[in-house]
């Protein structure tokens, strides 16, 4: 089982706003998403198989019901599945993707700089292990 049976969120596994982030959704989605970092070959293995470059680590990407999300269409997704008040960022979708994902790029080009990095990926705590696919 590779943990697609529910919605899978990658992110950069050494990114601290990434696993902020991560730690913030886990702390809201009543269990809903399942997580991997794009470093890690249950990530790598999801990015083959839906066709995109494994080597990508300035998105997070969202794949669920067989279909894969990236950058910003990722992240109001996850907001929308959230439910009331996060989904209410949803109706940003009607501002044109390529200005929601220039602005998705340019948190993405400086978030090591403005929060930091690890040096391996994040090992999440022992009663959240399930969540995560490795």
């Amino acid at each position: 089982m590779d943990g697609t049976d529910r919605p899978v969120l990658l992110f950069d596994g050494v990114c601290n706003l990434c696993n902020g982030l991560v730690q913030w959704v886990i702390e809201r989605d009543d269990g809903q998403f399942r997580f991997a970092p794009l470093q890690s070959a249950a990530g790598r293995r999801l990015l083959e198989r839906h066709d995109l470059p494994v080597d990508d680590l300035d998105t997070v990407v969202l794949v669920v019901d067989g279909k894969c999300y990236t950058k910003s269409a990722a992240a109001l997704r996850v907001l929308r599945r959230l439910g009331p008040p996060y989904s209410l960022g949803y109706p940003l979708v009607a501002v044109p993707r390529r200005l929601r994902d220039r602005a998705y790029d340019l948190v993405a080009e400086h978030r090591y700089g403005a929060f930091g990095r690890r040096d391996a990926c994040m090992r999440p705590a022992p009663e959240r292990q399930e969540r995560f696919l490795e």
